[in-house]
C-alpha cells in the first residue's frame, strides 16, 4: 500500500508540475443571477455583485476581465470618469499580457491558457475604445473621444500582424510538430467608430470630414458583407447643416459567450488523428476525421481527450427600438453594428493558434501520463491497484485540461442608431424596446430634455437582453 500511495502521489505531482497548476477551470460563479439583473436593468445590483467578487471570483490572472466587466457596468451606471479609469486599466492589462505571451511563447506552448494572464478577446479590446469615446462624449471632451476612435482604427490595422508574431513564437518551441498559422483578418472598418467620428465632425462644422465618414460607413457594407449582413441605416439627411438633429444610439443584447467542445486524440505510428468520437477511427475512416498530424516518434494505440473553446452567440430578444418625441413616434432605430458578428469574426484569427497549442499540450501531457502509468504498473502490478492508479492519473490530466472560457459579460450584441429632425428647445423623449414577437419589453423614459440648435443632441440608451 505504501508503494501504491507513493506511486499515485508521484503521478499526480507530475501532472501538476507539467500543467503548472492543479486546477485550470474558468470561474463563472460571480455571474450567478446576473442575467436576471440585466433584464431588470439593475446595473447597480450587477456592479455590487461584481465588486464583491473582485478578489475571489477574479484571480490575479483575471484582472483584465475584472476591469472590463466593472468598466462596462460603470458606463451603464453613468459613472463615466470611473468607467474610463477601469477601461484604461483593462486596455493596459490586455496590451501588457499579450506582450508577455509573445515573449514567453516558445516556453509556454504546453501551458494551459487558463493559467495565463487574460489578454482579452479582440472585440473587447476594440470596443472598449468605443465605450471610452462614449464616456468622453458624455463629459464633453471631444478631443479625447477622437483619440479613442483613432485607437479603434489602429488596432484593426494591426490585428493580424500581432498574431503572426505570437504564432512565430510558438513555432520556435521544441514541442511544436506543425506549422502554426493565423486566420485572415476580414474586419478592417468599424461603422460604429466611423459614426461617432461623423457626429463629432458635424458638431465642429467639418462637413467634408463628416461626409468622408459616411462614405466609410457605406464602404463597410460593401467590403464586409459577411459582418454587415443587414440593411444599412439611411444617412441621406445627416449632412444637412440647416437642420437640427437628434441622434439616438441604442445597445441591445449581449455579445457571445465561450463554450467548450470536447474532441479526441488517437495515435497511430508517427501520426496523430483528431476525431469527434472517443472511438478510434479505422484507417478507412481516417479521411472522415477532423485532422491528422505527422508526429515522429509517437506509438500507436494512445487515446486522449481535450477541450477547445469556441464562441457562441447568445439568444437576442429585442426585435425593434422606437423613439417617441413629445408623445409622437419619431422613428425606429436601425442596426449599425453587430458586435456579436465582429466577436466571432475576429476570434477566427487566433483559432488556428489555439487549436495547435491545445493539441500539442494534450498529446505531450497524455504521453507523459501514459509513461507514468506504465512505470507505476511496474511497481504495483495489475488488478485493483493498477486500475485505481490509471483512474487517478486520468483524473489529474482531465482536471488540468479545461478550455479557457474567460470573456467579459457586459458588451452588447448590437448597436442601433436613429438620426431625426428636431426643433431646438425642450422636448420629452422616451425609447421603447419591443420583443421579437412584438410585445413591449421596457421603456426608457428620459423626460424633458433640452436640444441645442448647434450642438450634439445625442442620447445613448441600452437594454442588455
Amino acid at each position: 500500500m505504501k508503494t501504491f500511495i507513493k506511486a499515485v502521489g508521484t503521478c499526480l505531482m507530475g501532472m501538476v508540475l507539467l500543467s503548472g497548476c492543479a486546477s485550470m477551470k474558468t470561474s463563472k460563479k460571480q455571474f450567478a443571477g446576473i442575467d436576471e439583473m440585466l433584464r431588470a436593468r439593475d446595473y447597480a445590483g450587477a456592479m455590487a455583485q461584481i465588486e464583491a467578487a473582485k478578489e475571489k471570483g477574479y484571480k490575479k490572472k483575471d484582472r483584465a476581465q475584472y476591469y472590463l466587466d466593472a468598466g462596462m457596468l460603470k458606463h451603464y451606471l453613468g459613472q463615466y470618469e470611473a468607467s474610463n479609469q477601469l477601461l484604461d486599466q483593462a486596455e493596459n492589462a490586455i496590451s501588457d499580457n499579450f506582450t508577455k505571451s509573445i515573449s514567453k511563447a516558445s516556453l509556454s506552448l504546453l501551458l494551459n491558457d487558463n493559467a495565463m494572464d487574460y489578454a482579452g478577446e479582440d472585440y473587447e479590446d476594440i470596443y472598449l475604445n468605443v465605450f471610452k469615446a462614449l464616456n468622453y462624449l458624455e463629459l464633453d471632451q471631444f478631443d479625447d473621444a477622437f483619440v479613442e476612435i483613432r485607437r479603434i482604427n489602429f488596432k484593426l490595422a494591426n490585428l493580424e500582424a500581432k498574431y503572426k508574431k505570437l504564432a512565430k513564437g510558438y513555432s520556435g518551441s521544441k514541442d511544436n510538430k506543425k506549422e502554426i498559422t493565423v486566420g485572415t483578418n476580414k474586419f478592417h472598418n468599424s461603422a460604429l467608430g466611423r459614426y461617432l467620428s461623423m457626429l463629432i465632425y458635424r458638431v465642429e462644422d467639418k462637413w467634408d470630414d463628416a461626409r468622408i465618414d459616411i462614405n466609410n460607413i457605406r464602404e463597410a457594407w460593401q467590403l464586409q458583407s459577411h459582418i454587415y449582413n443587414f440593411g444599412m441605416p439611411d444617412f441621406s439627411e445627416s449632412l444637412d447643416p440647416s437642420k437640427t438633429r437628434l441622434n439616438v444610439m441604442a445597445f441591445t443584447g449581449r455579445c457571445p459567450d465561450k463554450k467548450a467542445r470536447t474532441l479526441y486524440v488517437h495515435t497511430e505510428e508517427n501520426l496523430v488523428v483528431i476525431a469527434t468520437s472517443k472511438e478510434a477511427p479505422t484507417k478507412n475512416q481516417r479521411l472522415n476525421s477532423l485532422d491528422t498530424i505527422e508526429w515522429p516518434g509517437v506509438n500507436a494505440g494512445y487515446h486522449f481527450k481535450f477541450q477547445l473553446p469556441y464562441m457562441e452567440k447568445k439568444p437576442q430578444h429585442v426585435g425593434s427600438v422606437k423613439v417617441y418625441v413629445d408623445g409622437k413616434l419619431a422613428g425606429e432605430l436601425k442596426k449599425l453594428e453587430s458586435l456579436e458578428n465582429v466577436a466571432l469574426e475576429t476570434y477566427k484569427i487566433k483559432e488556428p493558434i489555439i487549436y495547435i497549442k491545445t493539441i500539442t499540450r494534450a498529446v505531450v501531457k497524455g504521453l507523459a501520463a501514459e509513461k507514468g502509468k506504465a512505470e507505476i504498473r511496474k511497481q504495483v502490478g495489475g488488478g485493483l491497484l493498477g486500475t485505481l492508479t490509471n483512474i487517478a492519473s486520468d483524473m489529474a490530466v482531465d482536471a488540468t485540461e479545461n478550455a479557457d472560457l474567460r470573456v467579459s459579460r457586459f458588451f452588447p450584441a448590437s448597436a442601433l442608431v436613429g438620426d431625426f429632425n428636431i426643433t431646438p428647445g425642450t422636448h420629452s423623449v422616451k425609447i421603447e424596446y419591443y420583443h421579437i414577437n412584438g410585445n413591449l419589453l421596457v421603456t426608457d423614459d428620459r423626460g424633458e430634455m433640452n436640444f441645442k440648435e448647434n450642438g450634439m443632441n445625442f442620447i445613448e440608451t441600452f437594454y442588455l437582453y
